[in-house]
């Protein structure tokens, strides 16, 4: 059986009920770090599948922990999957505190280790661009389009006109598509004319990323691509429309989006506030709880849908209905 990692097995020592005796904020602070260095032993043994390790590891909100833990434990892991599992769940874990052993990993000759690695530094908006950038050349797919959207993510205006080489010379048309869209994604408006002649390709991917990539830019021709979307009487083609906007600042969506709040298709009405949210329209936050707490059945799963991304905590949404006075 593997040796707990030294930070771990400390905290099990300290979590004896004589210990625990002390004030409850502190009970409360060793209770979560004990039960999170038994997930970690459990990532570790390979005991625990990684979606479940990332989601119950982030609700007890001892990330760096839990990444201080698995990076010891790195040390000792010889079996390649076992490692690509710790990749992935330390990516999954989005704390500085793993960035530079994920910096590490990006180099590794495992491609899904890599792939996770970089994957971990687009989540943390690393600016380790000279790392990310060599990826974008890598032999395998899912590094090249962990790292284009690692690039984006950067939001390094300096990386857009590599981005946009990159994606001219790509043969997999949705490593290209991820490439367009990162090229919007970082800033560089110098990119907007060679984005807007992708609009006439004759991939409809490769059209709609594109425009994706001019909406994040904010330029006008992106704009019109999207609403020319919203116009169609399809829900589909509209929900299209609506994705274009991820990623844009609220104050430049909100003209498009926030008419949309009051419109029948309540998914599309969901995603718009959400979208506004994570742009900086911290209403749409209320938004989103009030609609959900007020919507019938049927519809409730179409909020709590947009509200499972944002990870919304129970006390959070306790709060909000309280100020709003639907709770005591």
């Amino acid at each position: 059986m593997r040796t707990l990692p030294a930070c771990l097995a400390l905290v099990l020592a300290l979590s004896t009920p004589a210990t625990l005796a002390g004030p409850p904020s502190v009970e409360k602070r060793l209770s979560r770090r004990s039960e999170t260095g038994a997930l970690v032993q459990q990532v570790l043994e390979g005991s625990l599948p990684v979606p479940t390790a990332i989601s119950r590891l982030r609700m007890l909100r001892e990330e760096s922990f839990a990444a201080a833990g698995l990076i010891q434990g790195l040390e000792a892991t010889m079996d390649p999957r076992r490692l690509r599992d710790v990749t992935a769940v330390l990516a999954g874990l989005e704390t500085r505190a793993a960035e530079s052993t994920l910096v590490r990993l990006a180099e590794h000759s495992d491609g899904a280790v890599r792939m996770y690695a970089v994957q971990g530094l687009g989540r943390l908006r690393s600016s380790r661009v000279d790392v990310m950038l060599p990826l974008l050349e890598d032999k395998s797919l899912g590094v090249r389009r962990e790292a284009a959207r690692a690039l984006g993510a950067s939001r390094n205006p300096k990386v857009g006109k590599v981005l946009l080489t990159a994606a001219q010379a790509e043969g997999d048309p949705q490593t290209r598509v991820m490439m367009l869209e990162a090229v919007g994604a970082s800033g560089d408006k110098k990119q907007a004319p060679a984005l807007k002649a992708f609009l006439d390709d004759s991939s409809e991917s490769t059209r709609f990323a594109a425009a994706r990539g001019l909406c994040l830019l904010g330029a006008p021709e992106g704009i019109a691509f999207a609403r020319k979307l919203l116009a169609s009487e399809d829900k589909h083609v509209r929900r299209q429309g609506v994705a274009l906007f991820e990623g844009m600042p609220a104050k430049q969506a909100q003209a498009t989006l926030r008419p949309l709040l009051e419109d029948k298709d309540r998914t599309l009405a969901a995603t718009s506030a959400r979208i506004l949210y994570q742009g900086g329209d911290k209403t749409m936050l209320s938004w989103l709880v009030l609609a959900s707490w007020n919507a019938k059945v049927e519809e409730k799963l179409t909020y709590e849908k947009e509200l499972e991304t944002l990870h919304l905590a129970d006390d959070e949404r306790k709060a909000l209905l309280r100020k709003a006075g639907m709770v005591k």
